[in-house]
């Protein structure tokens, strides 16, 4: 009997030892569980609060672009006032050598007078530019002549300056081009008349009086050049580079076009704006004060960018803003 109790009360303390090791494992594995929950769910709100601050990027971005653009309105503003201040001021009668880096930023819009004589023989073509008359668009080039001096005029210029004459179409350009090209022919190639000169009659040939020899030099006509100082235009990455071998000008470059023309590459350059045009020499055509003056994206341009920008951060960080607030629960 003794021995049937203490066999019952065994199996009954085993038996609780069990339920309770099986209870203390369950309450760890629970804590355990309850950790990892936790921990979850603070990596997976610290990540939705980073993504909701993401949502705001795109508007403070057109926001500060819109800023930018307010301040570079304001610098031109201030740049066009500047070149009106120096276009206003009496034109500089020009008889120097080539000015110095500090001159030259001192010369800058400024108009100036020069005498001399064109050197057609070394004009340079840069181009294609368009040119819009009455609704139609015509292609064409800026014709560059360097301005040599002359013995005969002491107002003349000293050194040779380059001169952008204005724009000419491409059927003149073709015509002069030719032109120089028969020039520099020797006169034993170059065209003769009809061949009825040649005739063979010999009554023609005692008859005919002798001709005096002409002096075959070329007229040598001064000008006066009422231009603006100006520099090296600043090609974009869609227009190729110059090729001074192949006579291929797509920008104004001063010193690389002072180069090919055989003059000092710090030569004064200056576009020409005189508008008293000849009724039977209609080209080149010079360029307008006007032209001068503006930019490719001026103030106005920078106002409507700048309304642009904002607009698009107040509509972006408006759907941000509905994103990110709470929604009502629906009853």
């Amino acid at each position: 009997m003794a021995a049937y109790v203490a066999k019952t009360l065994g199996r009954t303390l085993r038996t609780q030892n069990v339920s309770l090791v099986a209870e203390v494992a369950g309450r760890g594995c629970g804590r355990t569980l309850s950790t990892e929950a936790k921990s979850s769910q603070s990596q997976g709100s610290e990540r939705s609060r980073w993504s909701k601050w993401l949502l705001f990027a795109p508007g403070a971005i057109t926001f500060g672009l819109g800023t930018w653009q307010i301040f570079r309105r304001n610098e031109k503003v201030q740049m066009l006032e500047y070149r009106k201040k120096r276009l206003d001021m009496e034109p500089l009668a020009w008889t120097g050598s080539p000015p110095s880096d500090e001159d030259l930023n001192s010369l800058e819009f400024r108009r100036v007078l020069c005498d001399g004589v064109f050197d057609e023989s070394r004009s340079v073509f840069v181009g294609p530019r368009s040119r819009s008359v009455s609704g139609v668009t015509e292609n064409g080039y800026f014709i560059i002549t360097p301005l040599v001096p002359t013995t005969s005029n002491w107002r003349s210029v000293q050194s040779p300056v380059l001169v952008n004459r204005g724009w000419v179409p491409r059927s003149w350009r073709d015509k002069h081009l030719e032109e120089m090209g028969d020039a520099e022919k020797p006169d034993n190639l170059k065209p003769t008349k009809d061949g009825n000169e040649r005739r063979s009659s010999s009554w023609w040939f005692w008859s005919k009086k002798p001709e005096p020899i002409k002096n075959q030099e070329p007229v040598i006509t001064p000008v006066k050049v009422l231009g603006v100082v100006g520099g090296s235009e600043k090609p974009s990455i869609f227009v190729p580079s110059n090729d001074p071998s192949a006579s291929q000008w797509f920008y104004v470059g001063v010193p690389e076009i002072a180069r090919a023309c055989g003059i000092p590459e710090d030569t004064l350059y200056i576009e020409d704006i005189n508008e008293n045009a000849s009724p039977t020499h209609p080209y080149p055509v010079p360029k307008d004060v006007n032209s001068l003056i503006r930019y490719s994206v001026m103030p106005q341009d920078h106002l409507n960018y700048t309304l642009t920008w904002y607009s698009l951060s107040a509509a972006v960080t408006f759907m941000a803003i509905k994103r990110v607030k709470p929604k009502k629960a629906q009853r």
